[in-house]
Parts: structure tokens; C-alpha cells; sequence
């Protein structure tokens, strides 16, 4: 229809072109009497002439309405013949409406419900009205979209054979999904993460603690939450998903203002937040909420945790490094739980994570060490093909096959160690996917946690014991403690070789302690291990690269860029297979040079996989980068993996997280300097 209307304005357009010009040239012809015109014309002509005229465009006009007038009612028969006369109550009371196109998706009609509630669409591209539609071109036969227009709800469904669009008008149960979404009952858990810290025994931290304080109320205010006080560092809160979603696009912000008020004090006060939505069951939530505010202690506090159930956790915050706040009796108390554990077992195993390090090595020693001490079997799941090959090379050479033999066991063997009152003691990882055994987890009863890494989302399901402590260097600096302040520490013997292999990976996870996680507490983690005869010179000789090594480490660095003031990034390429600990190995030797507050080493570290190690000053926390692109870690030392990609496209990846979160990433120390 819509190109007869247009061939009619063309044509029309035409003739009276013509008739115009035809009437001007013969005037000029007549008034320069060219021909002798008035000899022979009258001037009356002219009328008799323009009247004819007139006659002719008015009867053509009448014919060209007659002809739009045949195709409209065509149009109108058509969709009669589809629909049904007798039917159009029901359509209405159904808040059913139709819309009919043509071949170049041109509105030829549409029914009385859609006219009443939208404008005029007739003759117009119906994609122009709601480009929504072209989804219903490329999908099935009876599948739909959901649009909205004028404030109206449709669930749109296309009959191709017809060119008819269905709309269904939805507006009702829409609205009220969105009521019952905005008003869906959310729990959460407001924490001060160290309150017996800063509160301690000065009078003036009191004010500090009542400014807190004040601060989360007016926060829950702003937001309409309500807050119960039920511990002197704790409160209970309650809202509805609107007043969450309004936190969450502020980003928490009173995680930085809390932040704020300790610049000037000797201890910083920081809050910690945990939130559930999205189930109908309170008791449900209250437990999520829980999770959610344990999971953002675990990772260091100073952060939010919003908890959806059945999706994944969404981070906020963990801008500040977690603060060294361990002491004797908590890990005198872990110490004795643990012991309690080995002691009430059959049997240990003992498991790392895959690519095994120093660090994860040293602190199975270590564990292994306290289940030799009580009498009770131990091993270490232990296969030389998922170790770095500096651990390799240090378990060949410290230890004889008859001693290996005694201390692990690979990890094809192990379920056969398995009883039901075995227990299997998990160190310096928390994610079930990279420990060096996946399925010994799935199969074991009683699971315990020891690990100095932030907890990620992914976590080894119902541990009886979880000791996460991110404020700590090293897993061996956890074990180590365990060892020296347990009630039973004069009962426990731990070999040279083993405290050499623990000081080893305190060695490797603090730099030879230039990391920013070194404390006070790991100068003291490694006067014990000299204490039970650990050597340094051979602690740090099991970390001395081959030169194949330091010339790749050379080569890489090499590649150095700086896409943004202060980070660097470097890419190893395909070419090369190279082992996680020399990516770290090149991240903490760019982290050596000055002016660099965090940097980023790409490389290819298997057949399928490209790794990246990120390191930090502290000024930046890399583990909210890495996390964002599916890895995790520390605040200052993080990491993530691709499968299936190219390092020029984890290098694009990169980029994209570097450009969309990095302000979020640098800590508010840096944002004060700056």
C-alpha cells in the first residue's frame, strides 16, 4: 500500500507540474502575442481553460481516493479473514491487539486496543515504532519478546505467514512483578572489622568508635534500612531489594567514608558488609547473609558482599590491604582444634594446590611434621608432573626414595588411603578446582582450611576447621605459628629439612620479605623455623634459577608497556610454555623498578591455558583485577587463568578490566596522594 500512496504522490506531482507550466507558457506566449495568439484566443479562453483544468484534477484526485480507499479495504478483509469478526470481544477483554505490516514492514493496520493506548503507528516502519521487534524476526515460530511502549507491557509474539504481530498486553502482571522484586525482603550484616582494636583502652577512640557508628546509622537512613544492634561491633539490618539495589549502584560508600575518619588516627577503623536477596525463605537468608559476612572477613574486611542466591557473589570495596591482626590465642585455640582433629582421625592426607610451590610444599611439611608427632599416618598428595619444577628439583634432591615414599603419595593412589574417619588438610589454596586432587575433596568427610589467600566465591564446601588469615605472608608462616604456640608445641618435632622447606616458601611468597604482607609476624614465623634448624642459605639456594631461566625472565621484561601511569604490563607471546613461578618471578622483578605501582605478566603456561600474575605496591589491589577476570589472590599478589585463548586476546582482556575498573582498584591511599 505504502508504495501505491507513493507512486500516486508521484504522479501527481507530475500533472500538475505539467498543467502549471502548460498555463505559464501559453500566458508569455499570449501576452508577447508570439504567433498572433490574440488574434485568434480570447482572454475568456483562459477561464474556460483553468476551469477544465480544475474538473480534470478534481476527478483525478477522486480517482486516486478511490484507489487507496480498494487497498485499505483489501487490508481490512485480509486481517478479518485472520482474526474473526465474532471473536473481537474476547480479543478485547483478553487485552489482545494486532498489528499488520507489509513486505518492507510498513504498518497496514492496527487493532482498536493498540490505537487506544498508543499513537497512530498506520504507514509507519514498524521497527522505527520499537526497534525490540526485529528480535521476533530471526527466532522460532511462537517464541516472543517482552516490550515496552507508552508505559505499556506486551509480550509480542510474529506469524511470518501472515506479517501479523500479536501483542498481549502484560502491563498488570509486570507491574506487579516489579512491585514484589523493589519490596522482596533482603538481610544483611553491618561489621567494624578490628572494634577491639581501635576501641583499645583510649578514651578518644571511643569518639572514634561513636563517629563509626553514627556514620552506619545515617547511611541506613539515607537508604531506608533498618538496624538492629545485636554485638557491640555488629548490626542486624533488614530492607527491601530496592534500598540494596540503591547501595549497590553506590558502590557502599560508606566502606570509604568509615575509611575516611581513621586517616589521622593510629588505627584505621574499617566495616565490613554482608547481604542476601532473592529467596522467599528469611531463615535462607539470614544464613547467605552470614556467608556473605564471613567470606568478606575471610578476604581482609573493608568490603561488601552481596549475596543472590544462585548466582555468583558480588564484591565492593577491599581497597586496603588486611590489617596483621592474629594473636597467640586464636592461634593457640586453631592449633589445639587441629591437633584435637589429627588426633580423633584414622589417618591424614595432606594437599596443596596444582603447580605446586615452595610455599604449599613448606606448609604440607609442616602439617605433616604435627601428624608425625602424635603417632598418626600422614602423607602428602604429591605428583611430580603438577609441581614447579624448582619443587621438583628440591624434593629430588632433600629427600631419598625411601623417604619420599613415607611422605607422599600420588594422587591415583590416595583414594585408596580414604577411610570415613580420614581427615584431609587443604593448605595455601581454598578453591576446590585448583587443589592438586579435585575429586579427594568430594570424597572426604572432614575437610580443614589453612590458606593466607582472600577467600574467593569458590569454596571447599563445609570444611570442619577454615583457618584464613590474608593478613599473613604465607601458608608456612600459618603452619609455623601452629606449630610453636599449640599447647602440645613441646610434643612436636619438626625436621630441619621440613623447617627448611618452610622457610623456603616464606622465601618465595614474600620476595626475600620485600612483599608489602610482610610483619612483624613473619620475621617471627622464621625465627621459629630457625629455631627448629632451618638452613637459609639451602632455603634460598632451592630458589636460585637456572640460567635457561633467568635469560626468559630477561627476554620478557623485554616487553614491557605502560598503558595507564604507574602500571605496566608484559606478554610473554605463544611461542614459549612457561611455568607459573617464572611469570611471578617477572612480576616481581618489575615490581624492582621504580615508578611502577602494579604490573601484570602475561603468558602462556600450558597447551590450552595463558596465566596472568599481577603484583602490586599495595597502592593498587590487584586481586579485585584479577577477580574481575575470573582469578583471585591476595590484595598485592593475585593471579588468573584463560582456557582456550591466545595471549593477545587475554591481553585485550586486560586492557578492558585495566580501562573499566582500575580507579575502583587503587587503594584510597593512593586517591589521597593523588
Amino acid at each position: 500500500m505504502n508504495k501505491k500512496i507513493k507512486k500516486f504522490k508521484i504522479s501527481t506531482a507530475i500533472i500538475f507540474g505539467f498543467e502549471i507550466i502548460s498555463l505559464v507558457s501559453f500566458m508569455l506566449l499570449y501576452i508577447f502575442n508570439i504567433f498572433n495568439l490574440k488574434t485568434y484566443v480570447k482572454s475568456t479562453y483562459f477561464l474556460y481553460i483553468t476551469i477544465a483544468f480544475v474538473v480534470l484534477d478534481m476527478l483525478y484526485l477522486l480517482s486516486v481516493l478511490y484507489s487507496v480507499f480498494k487497498v485499505r479495504q483489501k487490508s481490512d478483509i485480509r486481517t478479518v479473514d485472520i482474526l474473526g469478526n465474532d471473536i473481537k470481544e474476547a480479543y478485547a477483554f483478553g487485552l489482545i491487539g494486532f498489528v499488520v505490516v507489509d513486505e518492507n514492514d510498513i504498518v497496514l493496520w492496527e487493532s482498536d486496543i493498540l490505537l487506544q493506548k498508543q499513537s497512530n503507528i498506520i504507514n509507519k516502519n514498524i521497527f522505527e515504532w520499537c526497534p525490540k521487534l526485529r528480535d521476533l524476526i530471526n527466532k522460532d515460530v511462537g517464541d516472543t519478546v517482552l516490550v515496552l511502549q507508552n508505559n505499556s507491557y506486551y509480550q509480542v509474539k510474529y506469524l511470518r505467514s501472515a506479517r501479523l504481530y500479536i501483542f498481549k498486553d502484560v502491563s498488570e502482571y509486570e507491574n506487579l512483578l516489579k512491585m514484589s522484586r523493589e519490596q522482596a525482603t533482603c538481610i544483611g550484616v553491618f561489621m567494624i572489622d578490628n572494634y577491639a582494636d581501635v576501641v583499645g583502652t583510649n578514651d578518644d577512640n571511643n569518639d572514634l568508635i561513636a563517629r563509626v557508628k553514627n556514620l552506619i546509622f545515617e547511611y541506613a537512613k539515607e537508604h531506608n534500612v533498618l538496624l538492629r544492634h545485636f554485638r557491640s561491633d555488629a548490626y542486624f539490618s533488614v530492607c527491601d531489594y530496592r534500598s540494596l539495589e540503591g547501595m549497590e549502584k553506590d558502590g557502599f560508600s560508606i566502606l570509604d567514608k568509615v575509611r575516611s575518619l581513621g586517616i589521622n588516627e593510629t588505627c584505621q577503623p574499617t566495616l565490613s558488609i554482608g547481604f542476601a536477596h532473592d529467596f522467599p525463605d528469611v531463615n535462607k537468608l539470614n544464613s547467605m547473609a552470614s556467608n556473605a559476612i564471613d567470606i568478606a572477613m575471610s578476604r581482609g574486611g573493608d568490603q561488601a558482599v552481596v549475596s543472590k542466591y544462585g548466582s555468583e557473589l558480588a564484591f565492593y570495596g577491599g581497597k586496603t590491604e588486611a590489617i596483621e591482626k592474629r594473636n597467640k590465642v586464636k592461634v593457640r585455640v586453631v592449633a589445639d582444634s587441629l591437633i584435637g582433629l589429627i588426633n580423633r582421625a584414622s589417618n591424614v592426607l595432606i594437599m596443596g594446590h596444582i603447580d605446586m610451590d615452595m610455599d604449599a610444599m613448606g606448609s604440607a611439611l609442616g602439617i605433616k611434621a604435627i601428624c608425625d608427632s602424635f603417632n598418626k599416618p600422614a602423607l602428602i598428595v604429591y605428583d611430580p608432573k603438577l609441581a614447579e619444577k624448582k619443587v621438583r628439583t628440591a624434593v629430588a634432591s632433600q629427600f631419598d626414595s625411601e623417604e619420599l615414599e613415607k611422605i607422599v603419595i600420588s594422587p591415583r593412589d590416595c583414594k585408596d588411603k580414604l577411610k570415613p574417619q580420614t581427615l584431609v588438610i587443604v593448605v595455601d589454596v581454598s578453591r576446590p578446582s585448583i587443589t592438586m586432587y579435585p575429586k579427594l575433596l568430594e570424597a572426604a568427610d572432614k575437610v580443614v582450611v589453612i590458606d593466607h589467600h582472600r577467600r574467593a566465591e569458590e569454596f571447599i564446601d563445609n570444611p570442619v576447621l577454615s583457618y584464613i588469615e590474608p593478613s599473613a605472608s604465607s601458608a608456612s608462616e600459618l603452619v609455623a605459628e601452629l606449630i610453636k604456640y599449640s599447647s602440645s608445641s613441646p610434643q612436636i618435632n619438626l625436621p630441619s629439612k621440613f623447617a627448611t622447606f618452610m622457610l623456603s616458601g616464606i622465601f618465595l611468597d614474600t620476595g626475600f620479605y620485600k612483599s608489602r604482607s610482610v610483619g612483624l609476624r613473619t620475621f617471627d614465623a622464621s625465627g621459629i623455623l630457625k629455631e627448629y634448624g632451618a638452613d637459609n642459605a639451602l632455603a634460598d639456594d632451592l630458589l636460585k634459577d637456572e640460567y635457561e631461566e633467568y635469560a626468559l625472565v630477561n627476554k620478557i621484561l623485554g616487553t614491557m608497556k605502560t598503558p595507564f601511569y604507574g602500571v605496566v604490563y608484559c606478554n610473554s607471546g605463544d611461542s614459549d610454555i612457561i611455568e607459573r613461578s617464572t611469570l611471578a618471578k617477572v612480576a616481581n622483578q618489575c615490581m624492582q623498578l621504580k615508578g611502577i605501582n602494579a604490573c601484570f605478566v602475561i603468558g602462556c603456561t600450558g597447551s590450552d591455558e595463558v596465566r596472568i600474575s599481577g603484583r602490586s605496591d599495595g597502592s593498587i589491589n590487584v586481586q579485585i583485577l584479577c577477580e574481575k577476570m575470573g582469578g583471585g589472590g591476595h590484595f598485592s599478589m593475585a593471579a588468573a587463568s584463560f582456557n582456550g585463548k591466545k595471549c593477545n586476546e587475554v591481553e585485550d582482556i586486560l586492557l578492558d578490566t585495566l580501562q573499566d575498573y582500575l580507579s575502583e582498584a587503587r587503594s584510597s591511599g593512593e586517591k589521597e596522594e593523588n
